[in-house]
């Protein structure tokens, strides 16, 4: 099964969970007069927008080079990624406007309905079940290496988390008595905590890949070290890497013996492209300028 299928696949699955959780939590929600059940139920209605678009620009990222785009479409996964970051901003600050009214109701003199039982079960159902589609997608993703997939699953475990503070809240607001309902809606903005949290996270990489950031240094330094291992190789300069989606993109010079044949010098780079797209994928894309080395000006 090739990469596109397999995303489609966990991505399915994912979407299955969250269909099932949105109409559970919805009516564990009104019918257990939990607010924080109900902001949770969005939540999970949030997911299966971000698995729509995750469905949707995977597919494009998936498309060869053509005339228009030299580099592939990966910077679609990209593109991804970072709708689901603004995606959790947007579902945050729902949830907490909602919990932030709540509680100044409360802080009125206001009294707020205890959730019922039902809302309480639903918590539970959703942590367990959300945190098993967390742990299924983020090993997929990593082993599909797709930071949209990856993200996904950070949506997910948002999910089971936002479960575990509506878990405690309702639970405080049932099992310590009526005055303590404040419960409720306070879960509902530890929710909001969590979730900006994984959308900071998210983002923070979309946005550094559209703007061209560099790969981690150890990276970096790992594509020195393979360059070096090979003989004839010398003063490896000018770096530049960045990623395309799954992909990488690494360009940079080297220097060569000028008195090397053209056949010498086209053999050894071909070796060392051959040795970084193993190491780092057959689709990474390798640009590399051969120097000769009594020369000290760089062209």
């Amino acid at each position: 099964m090739n990469r596109e299928k397999e995303i489609f696949k966990v991505t399915l699955v994912g979407s299955a969970a969250n269909v099932l959780l949105t109409v559970f939590k919805f009516i564990a929600g009104v019918v257990g007069h939990s607010a924080a059940m109900t902001a949770d139920a969005v939540h999970s209605l949030s997911d299966l927008l971000t698995d729509a678009v995750v469905l949707v620009f995977v597919r494009i990222s998936g498309k060869p080079e053509d005339c228009g785009h030299d580099y592939g479409h990966g910077k679609y996964e990209t593109l991804a990624t970072t709708f689901i970051g603004i995606a959790l901003v947007i579902v945050a600050a729902g949830i907490g406007y909602k919990a932030t009214t709540a509680l100044f109701y409360w802080w009125q003199g206001g009294t707020l309905e205890a959730p019922g039982m039902v809302a309480l079960w639903a918590a539970v159902v959703s942590i367990v079940l959300k945190e098993l589609v967390y742990q299924y997608t983020i090993h997929c993703g990593r082993n599909l290496n797709s930071p949209a997939v990856e993200a996904n699953a950070w949506h997910h475990r948002s999910d089971a988390l936002s479960s575990l503070g509506t878990l405690v809240g309702i639970g405080g607001a049932i099992l310590i008595g009526n005055r303590w309902t404040v419960l409720d809606p306070l879960a509902s903005l530890v929710v909001t905590f969590f979730i900006l949290r994984v959308a900071w996270k998210l983002l923070r990489q979309g946005i550094d890949e559209l703007m061209e950031a560099s790969l981690p240094e150890d990276v970096e330094n790992e594509i020195l070290s393979i360059v070096t291992s090979f003989p004839d190789v010398q003063d490896p300069h000018h770096l530049r890497t960045r990623r395309i989606g799954s992909r990488y993109a690494i360009e940079l010079h080297i220097r060569m013996d000028g008195n090397l044949s053209l056949n010498t010098a086209h053999t050894r780079t071909y070796e060392i492209e051959q040795a970084l797209k193993k190491r780092f994928g057959s689709a990474t894309h390798i640009t590399i300028h051969v120097e000769p080395a009594h020369t000290d000006t760089d062209k």
